[in-house]
């Protein structure tokens, strides 16, 4: 497991990776409003499907400045498009990486994360 940062439109996306010993596909995880990348429940789902040899990405759509600013206003919460412009983002980061480029990357997502992903595709 390892801490990463993910480039995204001038910004960077703070994640944590997994990628088991000989991986079989990724699993890329978009939370919802009000979650972040320390989830327990998220990352407890993260270690069944790391078990069954999964890579994960566990990473926060919103920088902590953006966060900060969206539990005041709720600014970034709900825009939909700019949360699956960043998921679009950490997908083509993971398909750039040598341990996970060979796979198609299967998205996880709960609450506005889960419009993110549905927007994405």
């Amino acid at each position: 497991m390892s801490d990463v940062s993910i480039p995204s439109g001038g910004v960077t996306l703070d994640g944590i990776l997994a990628v088991p010993q000989e991986p079989s596909g990724v699993v890329a995880f978009a939370h919802g409003s009000g979650s972040s990348r320390f989830s327990r429940r998220n990352r407890d789902v993260a270690a069944v499907l790391q078990q069954a040899g999964l890579a994960t990405l566990l990473f926060d759509l919103l920088t902590a400045d953006e966060n900060d600013q969206d539990i005041e206003t709720g600014l970034y919460r709900f825009d939909i498009p700019l949360l699956a412009r960043r998921l679009t983002d950490a997908i083509d980061w993971l398909k750039a990486l040598p341990a996970t480029a060979a796979f198609d990357v299967g998205l996880f997502g709960a609450s506005t994360g889960a419009g993110a992903a549905r927007q994405r595709y």
